[in-house]
C-alpha cells in the first residue's frame, strides 16, 4: 500500500520561507505516480487547491500563492516539494499532499502538516 508521509510544516514569522516534502512509499508493491498536488485547509475554511504538477514538470498555482510558492518534484525519489516565500498569516493553514498512483488508479492523501504564519 502506497503511503504519503508530509513534513516541513512548522511557525514562521511573515515575509519568511518555509519548504514543505511529500515523500511517497511503499512496502511491497509498485507504484506509479502522476499528478501531484498541494492543498491546504486553513481553520473554519474548505479545503483549496495550492500548486499541481504533472511527472513532466508542468505547474500551475492558485492565484493567492502565483509568485510566492514554488512546486517541484523528483520523480527517482517520489517525492514532491513546495518553496514558500514570502509567507502570509493569510497562509496559515494544514498542507496536505495529494497523489494519483496510475498503477492502482488510487487517490492518495498525506496526514497534513501544519504551517503557522505570525504577524
Amino acid at each position: 500500500q502506497v503511503q504519503l508521509v508530509e513534513s516541513g510544516g512548522g511557525l514562521v514569522q511573515a515575509g519568511g520561507s518555509r519548504r514543505l516534502s511529500c515523500a511517497a512509499s511503499a512496502s511491497g508493491s509498485a507504484f506509479s505516480i502522476s499528478t501531484m498536488r498541494w492543498y491546504r485547509q486553513a481553520p473554519g475554511k474548505q479545503r483549496e487547491l495550492v500548486a499541481a504538477i504533472t511527472r513532466t514538470g508542468l505547474t500551475n498555482y492558485a492565484d493567492s500563492v502565483n509568485g510566492r510558492f514554488t512546486i517541484s518534484r523528483d520523480n527517482a525519489k517520489n517525492t514532491m516539494y513546495l518553496q514558500m516565500d514570502s509567507l502570509k498569516p493569510d497562509d496559515t493553514a494544514v498542507y496536505y499532499c495529494y497523489a494519483y498512483d496510475r498503477f492502482s488508479s488510487l487517490e492518495l492523501w498525506g496526514q497534513g502538516t501544519l504551517v503557522t504564519v505570525s504577524s
